[in-house]
Parts: C-alpha cells; structure tokens; sequence
C-alpha cells in the first residue's frame, strides 16, 4: 500500500511539472511587443510579474516570475515574437 501511495505521489508531480512546463512553452511564437512596456504587459496578463527586460545577444530577455517559477522569455526585437521559454535556475 505503500508503495501504491509513493507511485501516485510521484506521478501527480510528473504531470504537474510538465504541465508548467508545457504552459510555459505554449507562448513559443505568440506576439509579445517589441518594446519593454508591450512585453511587460502582455506577460502580466498571462500572470507573470515581470522582474527585469534586457538585451541579451540580440533579443529582448524578460526574467519573469510565475506560481513561484522563475522564468527567462526570449523575445525577437524585430518580430516582437517570442521564441524560446526557459525556466531560469
């Protein structure tokens, strides 16, 4: 019985985690803005709390915070699309 509440324990926190992780992805490519104030606030509507936006080879990276994740999002200067979604370490 033991071993059958470890399994489900341990299978709830694989599927929560990459849930999270899939949500985060799921804004690969969607328009974000090509200025800081457009990226800031399209990511507040998606629950973010921005904490930073810098130039990082050639994109606009926003370190965002999320449900207690840390986020990095890549965001193409020229598009205004985002392109890559890390969770930062």
């Amino acid at each position: 019985m033991k071993q059958l509440k470890q399994t489900i324990l341990f299978s709830s926190i694989g599927i929560f985690t990459l849930a999270g992780v899939a949500f985060a992805h799921s804004l690969d490519g969607t328009y974000a803005g090509k200025s800081e104030t457009e990226i800031t606030g399209l990511l507040q509507t998606q629950g973010y709390e921005v904490r930073e936006i810098e130039v990082e080879d050639e994109y606009l990276e926003a370190y965002a915070l999320k449900d207690g994740i840390r986020y990095e999002i890549y965001v193409d200067p020229k598009t205004g699309n985002i392109i890559k979604v890390e969770e930062d370490d």
